[in-house]
């Protein structure tokens, strides 16, 4: 039984091998194209049991992947923190792309956990559809603090309400207030205000087609107090499949819920983990306050953990980490849900 690890790059992919104690047998660097994934797959073949190691840099690796599961190999996602310390633990010093190679076929072979990849599926497509969304809203944002600057110097006594600047009939009446002015500042300002309409427009389609997608996948997540389709999205898409999770406290450290032990002899303590998935924990962290606001049952757990002397920071971290277990619990809900129905449409189309 061997390991191979792969460190990947736009052009080339270096392959390293070890076999089942670490002891490094050989690397080759492949072509980052078509051909040059088939020739991963033949030279692999040298090996009878083998499992491939890729750094978890989904750009990069992906296609790759792909490849590779549908050839059949097995593949093993490795994060990059644990490459770092296999560098920093291995005889040989510097970083070259075979060091790195050796290094995720090392952390594969010591850490036996690690999270099996498979074929992207609608839930990848979700992702998509989600980041591509924050990016028109990041833009917007930027583009909407520029046009408020450019409102106040051509009507300084104009109050625009804070996040008001999407609105279908602000917008309008925005619009018909510059027609009339004449000047560069007020010609940028018609310019940005046009723009920002139709990324307003395209928002809200994508925003109604992420909804429509993520209703079959998540039907219990989205039954969650405080879980909206937007939250769900962003959670089915980062998270990509429950069960790559050994456990519900996994799940938790992956997304940075669970706190970090920092004891030493007979002071015991944790603290907080600013490190894990930081968008699903912003999801987490959504909910988290919607049911503070009263939907659901995190106001009364909150308002126990006052009682008990924690601040309302403490409280709300807390409560997020018990919603980390109930949303892990959903989304293995919803996933077995999800394969029962592909099998039963692959029976009934058989």
């Amino acid at each position: 039984m061997v390991v191979i690890g792969v460190d990947a790059h736009k052009r080339t992919h270096t392959l390293a091998v070890v076999d089942e104690v670490g002891r490094a047998l050989t690397n080759q660097t492949f072509p980052a194209t078509l051909e040059g994934h088939r020739a991963v797959l033949g030279w692999a073949h040298t090996w009878p049991e083998r499992t491939f190691a890729l750094e978890d840099c989904r750009n990069l690796t992906r296609r790759l992947e792909a490849d590779l599961i549908r050839g059949g190999e097995a593949v093993v996602r490795v994060p990059a923190r644990l490459m770092v310390e296999a560098r920093r633990t291995g005889r040989e010093l510097g970083k070259s792309d075979p060091i790195d190679a050796l290094a995720a076929a090392r952390a594969a072979l010591r850490e036996p956990g690690l999270p099996v990849a498979r074929l992207d599926g609608e839930t990848r497509r979700l992702r998509l559809l989600v980041d591509h969304r924050e990016d028109l809203v990041g833009e917007r944002t930027r583009m909407q603090s520029r046009l408020r600057w450019h409102v106040h110097e051509l009507f300084p006594g104009l109050e625009i309400a804070p996040k008001s600047l999407g609105r279908g009939h602000v917008i309008a009446a925005l619009d018909r207030r510059l027609r009339p002015v004449e000047g560069t500042v007020a010609a940028i300002a018609r310019e940005l205000l046009a723009r920002i309409r139709e990324l307003t427009e395209r928002i809200n389609e994508l925003e109604r087609e992420i909804t429509r997608l993520v209703r079959p996948l998540a039907q219990s997540l989205l039954a969650m107090p405080g879980c909206g389709p937007l939250s769900a999205a962003k959670i089915i898409g980062e998270v990509a499949g429950a069960g790559r999770f050994r456990s519900k406290a996994a799940f938790a450290r992956w997304n940075g819920t669970a706190p970090i032990p920092v004891w030493s002899g007979n002071d015991s303590r944790h603290r907080l983990n600013r490190g894990g998935n930081r968008q699903v924990n912003a999801a987490l962290h959504r909910i988290a306050l919607t049911q503070w606001r009263g939907i659901g049952p995190g106001r009364a757990y909150v308002q126990q953990r006052l009682t008990a002397g924690s601040t309302k920071t403490e409280a709300l971290r807390l409560l997020r980490r018990r919603l980390s277990d109930e949303v892990y619990r959903r989304v293995r809900v919803d996933e077995k849900e999800s394969a029962v129905v592909a099998t039963m449409e692959e029976v009934i189309a058989a």
